[in-house]
């Protein structure tokens, strides 16, 4: 750690510049194996801080191409108090050309910027971070959500990718179990293939491969959609007439006319109904935002009760202050270890003189 001179004549404590370093995927994997119920009550403790104020989450920003028009990069900004107390970026891409070349769809790195000096003081990769963020998240609301509904038993998973297999490990190592879970994707090698990991994962019930998404919701009391979608391809509101639990983690996969039907919460009010999302959608068709139920936060802090008799829909936009509230832990149990990989002399012009 490079210690800088104060600027006063005064004997106030000297300013040091943090010492940077870089964490590999295979220690963030690491640092989050198996802690589960422990990531979900940081998000749960982060969705609070926020819900109170103690975070700054501006709009995501996204870096489009128009000779990639599937292609996106996106910036999240944010910044978080509490416990945390630390600033930052996740820079994600999602390339979904990339799955037919046998490589993931999505990459990323998350900085973490030291709150008193606005050093950065890490560099993360963060696909796993986002993908662990976003299943604990969604397993935080399922748990939340069913309070006082009947608890599913038959779950559906439409689009079975990375975060589909991150989803359903957060929900096994946290309580949850079913009797049934449906597969579908647009992708019959990915249907495959993730059935080969529920089997692969001790799933004790029945797996059924559905070659539509509508025979999947009908028999799901719990449907996950973790797909690529651009645009609304969920259209029939017949198919949730059982009231299912609806986790919209990929955002714009429901019409606008089965969001308007249903019983809505989202993360954050304003990041949620913007880009096109399908709650973004209903706004723009009935010019009010009414048909929102609430945020996560209302119904953790008991401002929101969920009804019962009605199908039920999570749609979180996922917010910068989760990467930071993840990646936070993921440094703080490597600093623990001893095993972080400090790049020595990162910052080298420290002297403003010379």
């Amino acid at each position: 750690m490079t210690t800088l001179p104060s600027t006063s004549e005064s004997l106030a404590e000297p300013v040091t510049v943090p010492p940077f370093a870089v964490i590999s995927g295979a220690q963030v994997r690491q640092a989050l194996h198996g802690r589960e119920p422990e990531i979900v009550a940081v998000v749960e403790e982060t969705y609070r801080l926020h819900g109170a104020g103690d975070s700054v989450n501006p709009p995501s920003y996204f870096l489009r191409f128009p000779d990639r028009p599937s292609a996106r990069i996106i910036a999240l900004p944010a910044s978080i108090g509490g416990r945390v107390r630390v600033d930052g970026m996740k820079w994600i891409s999602s390339f979904p050309d990339n799955t037919s070349t046998g490589i993931p769809r999505a990459s990323a790195v998350l900085i973490l910027n030291d709150h008193d000096t606005g050093y950065p003081f890490a560099c993360l990769e963060s696909s796993i971070i986002s993908a662990t963020r976003t299943a604990a998240s969604a397993a935080l609301a399922a748990d939340w959500l069913t309070r006082g509904r009947p608890r599913p038993a038959r779950a559906g998973f439409v689009g079975t990718g990375l975060i589909a297999r991150y989803i359903h490990t957060f929900l096994g190592r946290t309580g949850w179990s079913f009797d049934e879970i449906g597969v579908h994707d647009t992708n019959p090698g990915s249907a495959a293939g993730f059935r080969g990991y529920l089997e692969q994962s001790g799933h004790p019930g029945r797996i059924t491969v559905h070659t539509g998404p509508g025979s999947l919701i009908r028999s799901s009391d719990l449907v996950v959609f973790a797909t690529v979608a651009g645009q609304p391809h969920i259209t029939d509101t017949s198919w949730f007439g059982h009231n299912p639990l609806v986790l919209h983690v990929s955002l714009r996969d429901l019409a606008p006319e089965i969001v308007l039907t249903a019983a809505n919460i989202v993360d954050d009010v304003d990041h949620c109904l913007t880009a096109g999302t399908s709650p973004h959608l209903a706004e723009q068709r009935t010019g009010t935002r009414d048909f929102l139920l609430g945020t996560l936060n209302d119904v953790l802090t008991g401002q929101v009760t969920v009804p019962t008799g009605t199908p039920l829909v999570f749609s979180p936009f996922g917010l910068g202050v989760l990467d930071l509230a993840v990646g936070k832990y993921v440094y703080d149990q490597i600093a623990r270890s001893g095993q972080l990989h400090v790049v020595d002399d990162f910052f080298h012009e420290l002297r403003r003189y010379g």
